[in-house]
């Protein structure tokens, strides 16, 4: 498998995230300031129903916090992983255990070996992509936290005249 195919295209971003409606994020923080919980915020306010998987807290979000997928009593359609990649074949064998659709790698996490054995095994795989950006790009949430907002433009500042 080549990074460019398992990073996903436009349409089979668009579906996967069109589709999902639970997301497991391995690894997900209680910092408000960590990307993971940024993330997870943003989709749960944008509609899906976040379940964290972190064994160091009980709750997060205001939602049951996981020890690991397999105590998860329901089905969760894309697992999201804020690990290591050295734990992302641990997490591909939990993430086919449960039957998830899609095991999705953030940003930086490349992993292709096991990539190719969760397309063997009939799971979605996406890596070095973030959720919430992707989210934000392919339906209109760009606007979160400054962009398209005014505050960030790509337009240069006119110095006034003196």
């Amino acid at each position: 498998m080549k990074i460019d195919e398992a990073r996903g295209d436009f349409k089979k971003l668009k579906k996967l995230l069109s589709n999902a409606r639970t997301i497991a994020i391995v690894g997900l923080s209680k910092n408000w300031a960590r990307p993971s919980n940024f993330a997870a915020k943003y989709m749960q306010n944008h509609g899906y129903k976040i379940v964290p998987v972190n064994p160091g807290y009980t709750e997060i979000l205001g939602e049951k916090c996981y020890r690991s997928l397999r105590e998860i009593p329901f089905e969760i359609d894309v697992v999201d992983c804020f690990r290591k990649v050295e734990e992302i074949p641990a997490i591909l064998e939990e993430t086919s255990a449960i039957k998830a659709k899609c095991l999705w790698m953030q940003l930086g996490i490349i992993d292709l070996v096991s990539a190719r054995k969760a397309v063997d095994l009939g799971i979605e795989v996406i890596v070095d992509r973030c959720v919430k950006i992707e989210h934000a790009r392919l339906f209109g949430g760009l606007n979160y936290c400054g962009v398209n907002t005014r505050v960030i433009s790509s337009k240069r500042h006119q110095s006034p005249q003196r």
